[in-house]
């Protein structure tokens, strides 16, 4: 089902529901995807409306939740302030496309919004057009906000020794603000976290090739698991440094993110990208990659079948 009601502070936002899950989306911003949680529970998503960031174009904002950016990351276009209303279409009670015109950029994004009929299962559809005027290599950046407390996961590829294998297995794309030491990061044989940390307010990022095509955010209070699944393309070049999967925080502050091939275009043309959504509930484990891998294994073959349909 689909309901209009007032979210954050904003009045035209909608709800969309099948009796387990529910999203809420806003037309008075965006396109954001505000809110993502099983019925009557706590949004996973982060909510961060009193934040902003000046920039030459306005302030940008970034509400909460999901939203679209254009990548590779530049001040101020990548943020193009979007805090006016946008235009949507109520596809039926389970999908909804938002639109945002051509932002101060050159840019003009679609984000469209389905809610599988049962379970948690959740696709976006994600477009950008070139309304620059000139041609533009650019890539799709989806960029979630989760809520503070918890980590993101990014899976490494799987262990071969050294008689097996010679050659590299995947890139590892780090800023210059990325601190190693820093301890909430944590570079496993299995898996790479960041955790959040209040009191750290220092941002810290990294990235990867993520040839496993998904990626977790975990949250112990709420014991959830919000798993993000894309395609990933061999043959395309990504940006930073060939990255498809990212994750950035500062303080409480959290960011999961995937970006999709590198493309040039013509004035007017278009670039997609598309993101399959999990929420798994009852989930608990630790800093130890023993303990995240005996939470994550029986979740992996239902994250295979929700790539399938």
């Amino acid at each position: 089902m689909i309901e209009k009601i007032s979210y954050l502070g904003l009045p035209n936002c909608y709800r969309l529901s099948n009796g387990n899950v529910e999203l809420v989306v806003s037309t008075d911003v965006g396109p954001r995807v505000l809110r993502y949680a099983f019925a009557a529970s706590d949004n996973i998503f982060g909510e961060v409306p009193q934040l902003r960031t000046p920039t030459s174009l306005g302030d940008w904002k970034p509400w909460a939740g999901h939203r679209l950016w254009v990548a590779p990351e530049e001040m101020p276009r990548s943020y193009a302030p979007d805090n006016s209303a946008i235009g949507f279409e109520i596809i039926d009670e389970y999908r909804i496309t938002l639109r945002q015109p051509k932002d101060l950029a050159g840019f003009a994004k679609e984000m469209t919004v389905e809610l599988a009929r049962n379970g948690s299962q959740v696709r976006v559809h994600h477009r950008i057009v070139n309304e620059t005027g000139a041609p533009v290599c650019i890539a799709p950046w989806a960029i979630t906000i989760t809520r503070g407390g918890g980590v993101t996961i990014i899976p490494q590829e799987p262990f071969r020794s050294h008689d097996e294998c010679l050659v590299p297995a995947r890139s590892l794309v780090l800023w210059y603000f990325t601190d190693l030491t820093d301890p909430r990061i944590v570079l496993g044989r299995k898996y790479i976290q960041l955790w959040t940390d209040a009191s750290r307010p220092e941002p810290q990022k990294v990235g990867a090739a993520n040839q496993q095509g998904w990626s977790i955010y975990y949250h112990p209070g709420l014991e959830t698991v919000f798993a993000k699944q894309v395609e990933y393309d061999f043959a395309a070049r990504y940006p930073d440094f060939g990255a498809n999967t990212e994750t950035y925080s500062a303080g409480d502050y959290m960011e999961v993110e995937t970006l999709g091939p590198l493309k040039l275009l013509e004035p007017g043309a278009a670039v997609l990208h598309e993101e399959r959504w999990q929420l798994f509930q009852g989930v608990k484990f630790g800093i130890s990659e023993g303990e995240i891998d005996a939470a994550l294994t029986p979740l992996l073959p239902r994250l295979d079948a929700a790539g399938r349909s």
